[in-house]
């Protein structure tokens, strides 16, 4: 099996060395993504609804680049900064995913890259 690197101008470029996504067979590695705007890769202003709504974005951009959606996912990894926030990261994931969900985790870390407040991975299962 070969391995795929999946990249789309409509979530936030690399801001180091790794890829947005990763496809081997069909199981994409999205990698992890902050709340950038993919135009000017600036963290984008507001509260923490905005934060999580423009990872969400992020996500499924990277989705949709490696033919499949969030609906796909099957893994989703949330890093908090303040894990006061989660009961908002449920409200608004119920905006993007519907039942079943996928498998979760949710943890609270001290720090993101670029002062983000929230950051999230997943994995997905698409068909080839």
């Amino acid at each position: 099996m070969k391995r795929e690197i999946v990249q789309t101008d409509k979530a936030p470029s690399a801001i180091g060395t790794y890829s947005q996504a990763v496809r081997y067979g069909d199981v994409v590695y999205l990698s992890g993504q902050i709340p950038l705007d993919p135009e000017t890769m600036e963290l984008v202003d507001g509260d923490i609804d905005r934060q999580i709504v423009q990872v969400f974005e992020n996500l499924a951009a990277v989705a949709r680049a490696a033919r499949g959606d969030l609906d796909d996912v099957v893994k989703l990894n949330v890093y908090l900064v303040d894990l006061a926030h989660f009961p908002r990261v449920n409200e608004i994931m119920a905006r993007y995913f519907e039942s079943p969900y996928p498998a979760r985790a949710a943890v609270q870390i001290a720090a993101l890259p670029r002062g983000a407040a929230v950051e999230m991975d997943a994995v997905m299962h698409v068909g080839i």
